[in-house]
């Protein structure tokens, strides 16, 4: 609930992740954006600048990918929001987020074989964050015929 307040109050949205929990954080991103919040990816060219009052949303299984924190720590300081989507919420990445929203992953079993290099992790990212779509969706009291219009289309 307070993840859902900080995205709809926020005056920019960024997300950031590194290999493929920057993945799930770009299909939140479109999503965001078909919300028609004003969303960006960090690291891209035409990304603007994090601001006070906006709000960051950082994918990092470890929570130590030093990129992610480095991004956590300039948010901050510039008076942003941050929410983690980590594995690990007493990481560096955690300690520096204003929300932490916890997958547990982690496993021994054969799912690690069927699921190797933090799959589990990822798979169960862009279903939290498909939650928090829907969440935000009902909050800002849009339909999916809103962000059919707003759904990007080849020309």
């Amino acid at each position: 609930a307070e993840a859902v307040a900080i995205l709809t109050s926020a005056k920019k949205l960024f997300v950031y992740g590194v290999g493929r929990s920057g993945l799930a954080a770009r299909a939140f991103a479109m999503r965001m954006v078909q919300l028609g919040i004003d969303c960006y990816f960090i690291g891209e060219t035409i990304t603007p600048v994090v601001s006070d009052g906006d709000a960051v949303l950082i994918v990092s299984n470890t929570g130590s990918t030093m990129s992610a924190i480095q991004v956590a720590n300039i948010a901050r300081r510039v008076g942003a929001k941050v929410i983690a989507v980590t594995g690990h919420r007493t990481s560096k990445l955690g300690h520096a987020s204003n929300v932490v929203l916890l997958i547990h992953s982690e496993g021994d079993g054969p799912e690690t074989r069927l699921a190797p290099l933090g799959t589990l992790f990822e798979d169960a990212t862009v279903l939290l964050l498909d939650g928090v779509v829907a969440q935000v969706m009902e909050r800002l009291g849009q339909t999916e015929s809103d962000m059919r219009g707003r759904h990007a289309i080849m020309v």
